[in-house]
């Protein structure tokens, strides 16, 4: 009995809770704010470079691609280095590009605005050399203008002409001088004013050898003097030949 009572007691008897094994001590273990920090800093420096790598792709081929450069030049290395074109392949590359100058005169005219795409179109017979461009008309004159505009009614350019000449009349309503500079008649100012708000040139695309134009646009020449005058257009072309 006394034994047995023993055995129980000792069986009943608990061990005294001790530290757990290192294998769960790791595995719980708190992080330290200095492990932490560390961490952190990583992570920041990954990202960076990754958002690098993606924004300046270029860099990382250029550092793959140095210490091929380095390397001696022998027949029995790869060259990994970028072919850079020499001048007689730059110069074939762009010799398809071409640029044409060209002056001539508009048809003599008083005030008013024209039409002038057909007299544009004989005066440029290279036009038609062009697969690809850009005609420039710049007119040499203060007192003139070119547009793009109606091509079909002849009322718009009437009333284009009359619309201008009531933003600069020749003179006030009781015909009071409205200009100092009158040197010239009094029509020379108010051709300067609305040449300033026309302007002196236009550029119209080219395709094909023709002018690439609206189907109701068409290239206007302004007169803004009261008399007869001849007027010079410089006219660049620049695009690829056919």
């Amino acid at each position: 009995m006394t034994a047995g009572l023993q055995l129980s007691t000792n069986h009943d008897k608990m061990p005294e809770p001790g530290p757990p094994p290192a294998r769960y001590r790791d595995k719980h273990q708190t992080i330290s704010p200095e492990n932490a920090s560390s961490l952190s800093d990583r992570n920041t420096v990954i990202i960076c470079f990754v958002l690098f790598l993606a924004f300046f792709p270029g860099i990382f081929h250029w550092l793959w691609t140095l210490p091929f450069a380095l390397l001696p030049s022998d027949n029995s290395i790869v060259s990994h280095t970028p072919h850079l074109p020499t001048q007689q392949e730059w110069v074939h590359s762009t010799s398809t590009m071409s640029w044409f100058q060209k002056q001539f005169t508009l048809p003599s005219k008083s005030r008013g605005s024209y039409l002038i795409t057909d007299t544009v179109t004989s005066a440029l017979p290279e036009l038609r050399q062009y697969k690809v461009g850009i005609l420039h008309l710049f007119v040499q004159h203060t007192s003139c203008g070119l547009s793009l505009n109606e091509n079909w009614d002849s009322d718009v350019r009437e009333d284009m002409s009359d619309a201008l000449d009531r933003l600069a009349p020749e003179a006030g309503p009781k015909g009071q001088a409205l200009y100092r500079h009158d040197a010239e008649g009094p029509d020379d100012m108010p051709a300067h004013i609305k040449s300033a708000l026309v302007g002196a040139s236009v550029s119209v695309p080219i395709k094909d050898g023709k002018l690439l134009t609206g189907t109701w646009q068409g290239i206007w020449y302004l007169e803004f003097r009261a008399s007869r005058h001849t007027r010079s257009v410089v006219a660049t072309i620049q695009g690829e030949k056919v």
